[in-house]
Parts: C-alpha cells; structure tokens; sequence
C-alpha cells in the first residue's frame, strides 16, 4: 500500500516511517522543510524520495498530498506554542482525516494519546475511555483532534486512533519531552512521588502503526501503553543500567503539581528548557497501567522490555551529546568498548 505520512521527520512519525518500509509499503511524506528529510533518514540508510511540500493546516496541499495514496497516517502535531500555533493541531488533524475520509483512503491513522482520555475510568487507560479535557493549548488540540476522529468512527469511517503512553527511544530528532526528562533525571534526581509511567518504545510503537496498516478493517481504536513501573522501580532500573547511584527527591504528589505551576508561570517570563509543567505533574502523580490486550491479540506485536528501551536511550543521548560519560556511566563505557 502506498501511505502519506505527516509527521514523518518527527520522533515517532520517522520510526513508522521505517516500520512500514520494512513492511514491504511505500511512502509519501508530507514536509515543510524537505532539507529535514536527508538529515533524519540518512544516517538510517532510508533514501525518501516521494514527499509533498505544504503545511498540514494547507487543504489543498493536503488533499494534493493525498492524491494516489491507499492509507493515511497523521503522526504530525506542534507540541509547543502559544493557542494559535497549537490550533494548527486541529486544523490538521481535521484536514488529514477529513479530506482522507472524502477521498476513500483506507485505514486513517492518527497518533492520539492517552493524555487524551486522561485520567482513565478504571484502573488501566481503556481505548473505549471517554475524552477528557486538559489543561495546555497542546493538550486541547489533542482532545478536539479525537473527538473528531471519534466522530468519524462513529460514521463508519476506517479511522484508526493509536494511544501511546510515554514514548522512549533512540534516534530522537527533537528530543521529546519524555527523552529530555530521562535525561534530566538522570543528571539531576528522581522525583519519588506517586504513581508511576507507562513506557512505549518507540520502535514498537512503530510495529503497531505498521501492523494497523489493514484496509477493510473498519474504525478500530489500539492501546500502545507498553509497561508501567513505579517511579522508584523506574529510578532503580536507571541506577542498574548505569551503575551509578542517581539522587532521589521525595516529593508528595500536591507538592509537584504546585511546583509544576511555578515553572509554568517562570516560562511565561524567561526561557526555561525543563519540561515539568502543572499537566506534566499530574501526569506523572496520577498515571495509571494501559490495557494493551486488543493491540497483542489482534496485531501480534509484544513490547520489548523496558531495560533494552531505557538502556538505548541512554546510549543514544551519550552518543549525541546530550549527557557526559560520567552520567552514562557503564553505558559509555560498555559503547567506547
């Protein structure tokens, strides 16, 4: 099948874009800047020559774009920004999904969230939990892009919304925010709190975008939740790797989302590259596992243990620069060997 990626030079938009190739399908990519697309594939040994040149918030462009392709996959999405950039996330998403509803691509995937049925009804985050609201323009993008995927679905379209959790992994363009907070966590100290993390590694991630890839399947919804770990469980796993002792900070839950409202306050006035945020706080005080059940049975894909996740990530951030041999610890070590 030949399928448009939006997103595609992103995090987890060039993962999938890769997934699919493996796959055995073709690909188109929707770009902004083409000069992104040789230095995110290249080192990957991934020629791209089919792509569009336009803007997601661009009908035209995105209908152009569509042209003569099978399936959809809308992983693109600003995640940063003040109301009016973030709108372009729902002007997007309305473009991508509702101009491949019109033009009969089959299936439509979107990369949702499970911010965007945060907190969960249950124990676990459930694909059939309802949309909830949150608080950042980022976050209400999110929510009005799966309602709207939601509304589709409901019409009878082959939408197909994936919710990864926290997304790990190598080969990071941006890094994310889950990437650098691995990062400053490990240079820094762990906030031992409530709660825990769902972890999603990347790679595999991409295996169920890839594998989601089925016309004739009709709406489908899949969880791409991976494994939860307490946050002392998560901190003793990155001492393990690194072997290094990593400082803890015990922090009670209310004590962080008010820290979390500080720093959301301090970046209005001066740039401050941490990524704790109010929401961010409630996250990480109030996750809670995912049922991944319907993405094993129905699309065979099993999620890799968090430790090779974790540990290729920390390498990852060594090899680029993003963290000193000292806080790699045995894992710069293990990599100049």
């Amino acid at each position: 099948m030949k399928v448009l990626v939006t997103g595609g030079t992103g995090f987890v938009g060039s993962h999938a874009v890769a997934a699919l190739l493996r796959g055995g399908h073709q690909v188109r990519l929707l770009v902004r800047d083409p000069s992104k697309i040789q230095r995110v594939f290249e080192a990957r040994g991934i020629q791209i020559d089919d792509y569009a040149v336009g803007d997601m918030v661009d009908a035209q462009a995105v209908r152009s774009a569509l042209m003569g392709c099978d399936a959809v996959l809308h992983a693109a999405a600003t995640l940063f920004g003040d109301d009016e950039i973030c709108a372009a996330n729902m002007q997007g998403a309305r473009n991508v999904l509702g101009i491949g509803c019109e033009l009969g691509l089959d299936p439509i995937l979107y990369t949702s969230t499970v911010a965007a049925i945060f907190p969960p009804t249950g124990e676990h985050f459930a694909v059939d939990d309802p949309v909830r609201g949150l608080e950042t323009s980022y976050g209400r993008s999110k929510i009005e892009g799966e309602r709207f995927a939601r509304e589709l679905q409901e019409r009878g379209a082959p939408v197909v919304p994936i919710y990864p959790a926290a997304v790990f992994g190598p080969d990071d363009p941006g890094p994310g925010e889950p990437t650098r907070g691995l990062r400053d966590g490990i240079r820094f100290g762990w906030p031992m709190t409530t709660s825990g993390i769902s972890i999603v590694d990347v790679r595999d991630l991409a295996e169920v975008i890839a594998a989601a890839v089925e016309p004739g399947r009709g709406p489908r919804r899949f969880m791409a939740g991976g494994h939860f770990m307490s946050w002392p469980e998560f901190a003793n796993l990155c001492d393990a790797l690194t072997n290094r002792r990593g400082l803890r900070l015990a922090i009670p839950g209310p004590l962080l989302r008010g820290i979390g409202r500080l720093f959301d306050a301090a970046k209005r006035i001066a740039p401050l590259n941490y990524p704790l945020t109010h929401e961010a706080a409630v996250f990480v005080t109030r996750f809670a596992p995912c049922d991944n059940r319907a993405t094993l049975d129905q699309l065979g894909v099993q999620f890799r243990p968090t430790a090779e996740t974790l540990e290729d990530t920390i390498r990852w951030l060594y090899e680029t620069g993003e963290i000193s041999k000292k806080t790699a610890g045995r894992i710069a070590n293990d990599t100049a060997s």
